[in-house]
């Protein structure tokens, strides 16, 4: 299987990306030695990975030729067997599809493998097909065509009942796949490039009468492996597995810019069950991950919560919103979801739970774990008033329930709020927990651990200090001190 080809710790992460100058300071402020030595080890080791591809040792100053494609299935193709030009220019969409096609008939062998080889290899969106693997070699780039005619409409995702920009069909994705089983996208750190740029702009200019297709969106489907790969400059949504069990995504890199690429989110579970992110490097121009689960009423009716998520060894940058986020659109339900050992750097808000009146549904049994805060202007958000809605139909009464969350090993430094957790009498904040927190602050005021309608308690000494509205425990458990009150308000959004 493709996972038997994952890179060592080494090269996890893509160092000239990374600027790994900045990422540094914020280790060598945390108390755990052991953990900080681990980072700057991985994060050192990525710039060998730069100049030294996955698997070539550490000769660093030399480049051998190209690895041949290990071939991971009973059959494999090459595109060029099928008519397929990487030249950038001739569009090759007949060729994959011409593949799929062939690895379609397959299944009662174990399936197929598609290799990319080398080259640009421009192409219109296409389906995959079960027991595949997409193989793309080093230098191989999947573009996507920029003209939106090219795209197919889709109908709207059942779970949100309306185009997520526009009412009706929405694009499709450059690459997709519905009901299907077995599926591998890896490779040898190959590109799929959804040149996004035209989107972005149209976008902008209001051109669009459609809702933008994601770069890679798989529906409804079981068993996949995403490896080894760069995806970049997505029109929308980058990898959007929607209604999907067992899924693993692991080294893998997402880009896009910071700035003026709208909803280019990096990873969007969307009310989907077992799943493990690990090992990749996230900037983009949106969330780096934003765990779904539907939006109001038609999340409510859809019924299919996102649960059991393991997100774990990033290292992710969001200018716009937030490295990690829950929402908004969650009325299915999220549970079961950790998130531990990652750097969240240079971004608007490190981690983020957002709701609203009228999305029902419930976030609970949420674990934070070894966070690491850098250059951030807000580190833990919890927003119970994100008011967008798909259309009048919501239910204000549907309010969602959130609780039982936990924040332990929090640190890092440059940061402006460390916590902001704005409850409010519909939407209490129950039973919320930090230990072992200790962020460096860029202003000196008052008011930065923010709290607002919320339950829940600190165990050991938090630094900065907390808010009055959780209970204190000392290392052992013992009680020193109720709350003054779980319903004080001390949000100032001002800074």
């Amino acid at each position: 299987m493709a996972e038997t080809i994952a890179p060592p710790l080494s090269s996890r992460f893509n160092c000239k990306r990374l600027e790994l100058k900045r990422c540094l300071p914020a280790f060598l402020s945390s108390h755990k030695t052991l953990f900080t030595l681990l980072w700057i080890a991985a994060l050192a080791s990525v710039f060998l990975w730069k100049s030294n591809p996955i698997g070539a040792g550490f000769a660093v100053f030399w480049r051998g030729p190209l690895r041949p494609m290990p071939q991971l299935r009973p059959v494999a193709f090459n595109l060029t067997d099928f008519g397929a030009v990487g030249d950038g220019v001739t569009v090759n969409t007949e060729a994959f599809e011409r593949a799929v096609s062939a690895i379609s008939k397959l299944s009662k062998r174990g399936g197929g493998q598609l290799n990319v080889p080398p080259g640009r290899w421009l192409t219109a969106p296409f389906n995959l097909t079960s027991h595949m693997t997409l193989f793309l070699a080093e230098d191989a780039v999947i573009l996507g065509i920029q003209d939106e005619k090219y795209w197919p409409l889709m109908p709207a995702l059942p779970s949100y009942g309306y185009g997520r920009e526009h009412p009706g069909p929405r694009y499709g994705s450059l690459i997709h796949g519905q009901n299907l089983r077995d599926i591998v996208i890896t490779g040898h750190n190959g590109t799929i490039d959804g040149q996004g740029q035209t989107w972005w702009k149209k976008y902008r200019q209001k051109l669009l009468n459609h809702t933008r297709g994601p770069l890679v969106q798989i529906m409804w489907s079981s068993d996949i492996v995403f490896s080894n790969i760069t995806l970049q400059n997505s029109p929308f949504w980058t990898l959007h597995p929607y209604d999907c069990k067992n899924v693993t995504i692991r080294n893998v890199t997402i880009l896009a810019p910071i700035f003026e690429a709208p909803n280019t989110d990096g990873i969007d579970p969307d009310s989907c069950e077992d799943m493990v992110i690990e090992d990749c490097y996230i900037s983009v121009g949106d969330d780096a991950i934003a765990i779904k689960s539907g939006w109001d009423q038609y999340g409510t009716a859809y019924g299919q919560p996102s649960t059991n998520i393991l997100i774990r060894n990033l290292v992710v940058r969001s200018m716009v919103s937030a490295g990690i986020s829950i929402g908004s659109e969650m009325s299915g339900g999220v549970s079961n979801v950790t998130v531990e050992n990652v750097l969240v750097w240079n971004s608007r808000r490190a981690v983020r739970i957002k709701t609203a009146p009228g999305r029902g549904g419930y976030v609970r049994h949420i674990t934070y774990r070894n966070l690491t805060f850098d250059n951030v202007r807000v580190g833990i958000v919890i927003k119970t008033d994100y008011n967008e809605h798909p259309d009048e139909g919501y239910d204000p009464k549907a309010v969602p329930i959130l609780g039982d969350i936990s924040f332990t090993g929090i640190h890092g430094q440059g940061v402006r709020v460390p916590v902001r957790i704005h409850g409010s009498k519909e939407i209490p904040v129950r039973n919320v927990t930090f230990q072992d927190m200790s962020v460096g602050l860029t202003y000196k005021k008052k008011h930065i651990f923010q709290c607002a309608y919320v339950q829940g308690r600190v165990i050991g000494t938090v630094f900065p200090a907390p808010c009055e509205n959780l209970d204190r425990y000392d290392e052992q458990g013992n009680l020193v001190k109720r709350s003054v009150s779980q319903n004080l308000t001390d949000i100032d959004y001002d800074f």
